[in-house]
């Protein structure tokens, strides 16, 4: 049975029905310029904007969040609009809320910083070891941010190994040098 069918038998069954609970969590994907991006959002704002795949950013979501799961294209679509503008060369900050509760520890220390490098900006690994106290650790810092699950809203992608080497990035180093180009950060 489908969720409007389900919907309309409720309807005539119930009185007082209002409708169906959206849910905790607003789940999704979208298709952009530089590969699928799995989205969920919740009441506190953008949970993930991730090139993890599916299933894996779902369970993640269910571990941390809860259960209640689902489709609910009016709460993703501000964030598919704000993608949609960003790739258009439209939009330079996002300014929806995040909901970092999948970034924790270390990971959620170094992510933090990446709002504060600008767009068309870039920071290296090491300087990132620097602002944290970790001069030791610019390897650690790569690998966090190898797993943030809130790509380009916290834009791990400005952070390079070094002035010859743009490092890793979970989408690729396609995606990466796209989405630097895109912000006149590379020529």
């Amino acid at each position: 049975m489908s969720t409007e069918d389900l919907e309309a038998l409720l309807r005539v069954t119930t009185p007082g029905y209002v409708g169906l609970a959206p849910p905790e969590v607003a789940f999704g994907t979208m298709d952009t310029p530089v590969g699928r991006l799995v989205l969920a959002v919740t009441a506190r704002g953008v949970l993930a904007c991730t090139y993890e795949d599916e299933h894996a950013v779902f369970a993640r979501v269910t571990r941390s969040v809860g259960s209640f799961i689902g489709p609910d294209p009016r709460r993703l679509d501000p964030l598919r609009r704000e993608l949609d503008a960003y790739f258009a060369g439209r939009l330079r900050t996002f300014s929806l809320s995040v909901d970092p509760r999948l970034v924790t520890g270390f990971s959620r220390t170094v992510v933090q910083l990446m709002p504060g490098v600008p767009y068309g900006g870039v920071t290296t690994y090491q300087e990132m070891a620097e602002r944290i106290g970790r001069p030791q650790a610019p390897r650690a810092v790569a690998n966090a941010l190898a797993g943030n699950p809130l790509c380009l809203l916290l834009p791990c992608h400005r952070a390079v190994e070094g002035p010859d080497s743009l490092g890793g990035y979970a989408g690729g180093r396609a995606a990466k040098e796209h989405l630097l180009r895109l912000e006149g950060a590379l020529p």
